[in-house]
């Protein structure tokens, strides 16, 4: 495991000096990883409302059955039934009891819907923090190339002057040197005459 631990330390090590040689492309990644944490919490927040739909519903039907055993307690008592009076009582207590668990399982769900639902805010923004970021990435690295291929063609457009200016004084200190090779080569002939 330790050869797998290291490849994988060394693997992520690269990423990120890779990474933070190329900034534009941790901001792809950053926005990639919000995109899917948004997604994700969208998905979290869809199950959340089904499931509090779903709490809501049973927390009322709990709530027609309570009703339902507190007419029969009191169809009891008025009928002189206290055999059945005492167990249509604690059937309705028991149910009174799994409604206030129900409804404290809806509270539950509900608090993180809410808390969800400001965490898809928050991402949200700061996916658009991001996207303005490689926005302003994106326009700078384009400027940057710009000036570059400016300079590129700046440089190719004046060389030919500049070296041919170089060429014209390379040339004129050729002509003078060849012409006073020329005259001292006379001067060496004239003298052996």
């Amino acid at each position: 495991m330790g050869l797998f631990d290291d490849l994988s330390r060394f693997l992520e090590n690269r990423l990120e000096e890779f990474l933070r040689n190329n900034p534009h492309l941790e901001l792809e990644a950053l926005l990639e990883q919000l995109r899917q944490q948004e997604e994700d919490t969208l998905k979290l927040i869809a199950d959340l409302q089904v499931q509090e739909k779903r709490s809501q519903d049973d927390i009322l039907s709990t709530a027609q059955e309570i009703q339902r055993w507190h007419i029969r307690v009191q169809k009891a008592k008025d009928g002189g039934r206290q055999d059945l009076v005492a167990a249509a009582q604690e059937r309705e207590a028991a149910l009174l009891r799994e409604g206030n668990q129900k409804w404290g399982h809806m509270q539950g769900l509900k608090e993180r819907l809410n808390q969800s639902q400001e965490l898809l805010g928050k991402i949200q923004v700061r996916r658009q923090e991001v996207q303005a970021k490689a926005a302003q990435a994106q326009t700078a690295r384009a400027q940057a190339q710009a000036q570059q291929q400016r300079i590129e063609t700046n440089g190719w457009t004046n060389s030919p002057q500049s070296s041919a200016n170089s060429f014209d004084d390379l040339e004129e200190k050729f002509r003078r040197w060849e012409t006073e090779d020329e005259l001292d080569a006379m001067k060496r002939n004239l003298g052996k005459k």
